[in-house]
Parts: structure tokens; C-alpha cells; sequence
């Protein structure tokens, strides 16, 4: 039996016309009022804008799947009809965000902001600049999914050490209640867990003072993660130095200390674009629809919001 599934209106032809190789295919209008019932669907597909989706998801009869482009699903959990089984997208951002960590980590380390400061002033400088490599560093993971392990694969050639920590302890992991004791140990501390309510700050005052002297903080998950006051008053301090591509708030205030903060480098939560973002995101798309028709589980279920 060919499932019905409902994909937004900004979907390329080329993918409508795939899917509707599996399924038959419901487009979404992006805006307007919705009819009390739209129709049977077995999957809806959040695109890139999933406030949208929400909007449609209770006027789809017997809706079972909701997928989003996102690995991320803050935005999502909780605001599903009952029964609904949320899908995340897992694998499709692994290899953006893990190189964006290590741009971060090696720019960060090398002072390269600093470096093009001085190319616009046309000041050649080499004085007072030396920076570190990562051969014998010791970097925390916190949150070792695939991003984290995409991230580890893609350092561990420099010569780094890794401290895993994750929701559970496991062997070669460590809970994440021992994340004061790891703390001190790390020369860079790269956050990838998801925003819950367990990790809304659980980088806070406490957990920021914990950290070594002169060490790097790399967020590429949420801002609510980090208590921003904290953080910052860290950076202004000369404690800690941060490589940041989400803030809280996002974007952060015009005239926020941060912006020109030596020791801090912000990007505009751009670490998943890059080119082929979309192309696997519905690659993913098109995989569960083809589980979908035949009677197979789909993947990438959100448990507890992860």
C-alpha cells in the first residue's frame, strides 16, 4: 500500500517527482488558513521551516510521522498531536557541523580572527601571536552522537585526546554528572547535546569556573545551553575563550560584549550550511518514505528529546 505523505511547497520538483515514485505526494501551501482536514497522511515532512508544519500536523488525518531537516528538535518537542512519533534528521549534518567544530577549534587556537584584524589594518604582525596546535590537547565531547563521533574522527589525526561525555555512563563515556570533575582537564570543551530541560545552562557559573584556565568552549548545539552571562563574563575576564555559532539570545543584541570580545569568535549559526545540505537532508527524506512503503520502521525516532 503507497503511504501519503505531505512535503512543503518549497520541495524541488526533481524531489516531488522522486517520492512520488513511493508515495502519493500532498503538497502543503506556507502560509493561509487550513481547512479543518486536509486529508490522510502517514508522514509529514518539516522542511526547513517546521513552525509551519506544527500549523498543518492536526488538520492531517491519522498522521503517524512527523520528519524534520533538523537534528535538533527544541522547537518541536511538545507541540505534536498525541501519537505523533517524531523524526530528527540524524547523519544529514554530520559532516558540516564536525568541520565547522574543527574551523573553529584551529582558528581559535591559531588566532587567526587576530590574523585578519591585522590583514585589514595591512599589519604585518608576528609578534605576541603564537598559538597552539592540538598534538597531545585533550578535547571533551559533550555529546557523543553522530556529530560528536564525526567531530572525534576528524580530530583525532592532529594528535588529540578525547574525553566522551554523554546523558549516561557507558564504557569509554562518562555521565554527565561528572562534567565538573572532566572540566578541569580540558584544553577544549566542544558542546553537541541537545537543549532540554536537563541541558538548559548546565554550563553555568559553577560549571564554567570548572573549566581549565585558557580554555576553549565550542558551541554548535544550542545557546540555552550556556548560561551567557556566565560565559561571558569569562571571556571579558581572560578565563576562557569561546568559539560560538549559536548564542542566547540569537542573534545576540547589538553592542553585546561578546561581538568584540578578544577571545571570542561568532558565527551566525551557520555550522550545517553548506551546499549539499538540503540534497541529504531529502535523501533521508526519500529513505524513510521508501520504509514507510514497505511496512518498515522508521529511523531517527526522537526518545525524551534526543
Amino acid at each position: 500500500m503507497r503511504p501519503d505523505i505531505w512535503i512543503p511547497d518549497e520541495a524541488p520538483p526533481s524531489e516531488r517527482d522522486r517520492l512520488a515514485t513511493l508515495a502519493d505526494v500532498h503538497v502543503y501551501p506556507a502560509a493561509g488558513e487550513l481547512p479543518a482536514s486536509l486529508g490522510p497522511g502517514d508522514l509529514l515532512v518539516g522542511g526547513t521551516h517546521p513552525s509551519r508544519a506544527l500549523e498543518v500536523a492536526p488538520h492531517i488525518e491519522g498522521l503517524r510521522y512527523f520528519q524534520t531537516f533538523s537534528a535538533g528538535v527544541d522547537r518541536i518537542v511538545g507541540h505534536l498531536p498525541a501519537g505523533v512519533i517524531l523524526c530528527d534528521a540524524a547523519g544529514v549534518h554530520d559532516i558540516a557541523v564536525a568541520e565547522w567544530v574543527v574551523m573553529a577549534i584551529l582558528a581559535s587556537r591559531r588566532r587567526l580572527p587576530e590574523h585578519i584584524d591585522g590583514q585589514r589594518a595591512g599589519t604585518w604582525r608576528r609578534e605576541r601571536l603564537a598559538g597552539d596546535d592540538l598534538d597531545g590537547a585533550t578535547i571533551a565531547l559533550v555529546g557523543v552522537g553522530a556529530i560528536g563521533r564525526a567531530v572525534e574522527a576528524r580530530l583525532a589525526p592532529f594528535g588529540a585526546q578525547f574525553v566522551r561525555v554523554a546523558r549516561r555512563a557507558r564504557e569509554g563515556i562518562r555521565a554527565v554528572g561528572d562534567l565538573k570533575a572532566v572540566l578541569p582537564t580540558a584544553d577544549v570543551v566542544v558542546i553537541l547535546m541537545p537543549l532540554t530541560p536537563e541541558t538548559t545552562e548546565l554550563f553555568d557559573t559553577a560549571t564554567i569556573d570548572a573549566m581549565k584556565p585558557g580554555a576553549l568552549l565550542v558551541n554548535a548545539s544550542r545557546g540555552r545551553i550556556v548560561d551567557t552571562a556566565a560565559m561571558t563574563a569569562a571571556v571579558l575576564e581572560g578565563r576562557i575563550h569561546v568559539a560560538l555559532d549559536v548564542t542566547e539570545p540569537e542573534p545576540l543584541p547589538a553592542g553585546h560584549p561578546l561581538w568584540s570580545a578578544p577571545g571570542a569568535l561568532i558565527t551566525p549559526h551557520v555550522a550545517s550550511d553548506v551546499r549539499h545540505e538540503d540534497d541529504r537532508a531529502w535523501q533521508l527524506i526519500y529513505e524513510q518514505v521508501g520504509r514507510l512503503a514497505r511496512g518498515e520502521p522508521l529511523i531517527n525516532e526522537v526518545v525524551d528529546g534526543y
